[in-house]
């Protein structure tokens, strides 16, 4: 049993662990079957959503930081997917295309996209220059330069990138329930069925998970990071301020 010290955290923490009758008391809500159920649905949609945005955003966004050229396809990119609202994004959708699970993940698809598009560019055009003109030098084709130098260098910034974003689309994912999705969202938007205990439940387990992807992508973006990268950054930290390594200039 709960204590019941706990008070509505309480009742929300065994809502996930136990059954219930709903509020109605017409059928059984909660419990590790119900809410791992939810659960796997919400992983499921978001994962799936954040793969597909990076098989698209990702070779794009190396080959426009490789060229050069375009950035304002990826500032544009970025700035649209902060100015439209998730909500706004899914109703439109269920209204052209439909409810379900692909209408949905098509919607959580184009909010992913710009910030992986955006990471991929900055990464790959904050390589440093002498370290591409010497591959040029060494006779590396263009794109071995942009897969074995610029993608290992730019990769850090890249998982970020995707880090974002899929922390973005598990939160917004809670709001698939009105597209006819059962994710975790379903005890939040239905509190005369689940009640406070469930709504509260649900919102417990979709911070857990979103606190769990976003360290095990923490600790991803770590492992990547090339070793010289490492090395330089922890040198760099032990500096005094005064003899602090400065930003390189932008200036030509």
């Amino acid at each position: 049993m709960i204590p019941a010290a706990l008070g509505p955290f309480g009742d929300a923490i065994e809502f996930i662990f136990r059954e219930r009758e709903s509020q109605a008391g017409t059928v059984r809500i909660g419990g590790l079957g119900e809410v791992g159920q939810f659960t796997l649905t919400h992983l499921t949609l978001s994962l799936t959503a954040t793969l597909i945005a990076t098989a698209i955003a990702l070779p794009l966004g190396i080959w426009l930081g490789h060229i050069g050229r375009f950035q304002f396809l990826a500032t544009s990119v970025s700035n649209i997917g902060r100015a439209v609202p998730a909500l706004g994004l899914i109703v439109f959708f269920i209204a052209f295309l439909g409810v379900g699970f692909v209408n949905v993940c098509a919607a959580l698809v184009l909010l992913a996209i710009p910030p992986i598009l955006t990471n991929a560019y900055v990464g790959v055009r904050g390589v440093d220059p002498e370290t591409v003109d010497a591959a040029n030098g060494i006779g590396l084709t263009g794109r071995e330069i942009a897969t074995r130098v610029e993608l290992p260098l730019a990769l850090p910034t890249i998982m970020n990138g995707i880090r974002i974003s899929l922390v973005s689309v598990i939160a917004t994912a809670t709001i698939a329930p009105l597209a006819n999705v059962d994710t975790l969202g379903r005890p939040i938007i239905s509190p005369n069925v689940y009640g406070t205990a469930g709504q509260l439940g649900a919102c417990i387990v979709v911070a857990l998970v979103t606190l769990g992807a976003d360290g095990a992508f923490a600790a991803l973006q770590r492992a990547v990071t090339p070793k010289g990268l490492k090395v330089g950054q922890r040198a760099r930290s032990r500096l005094p301020v005064k003899f602090a390594i400065p930003k390189r200039s932008t200036a030509t």
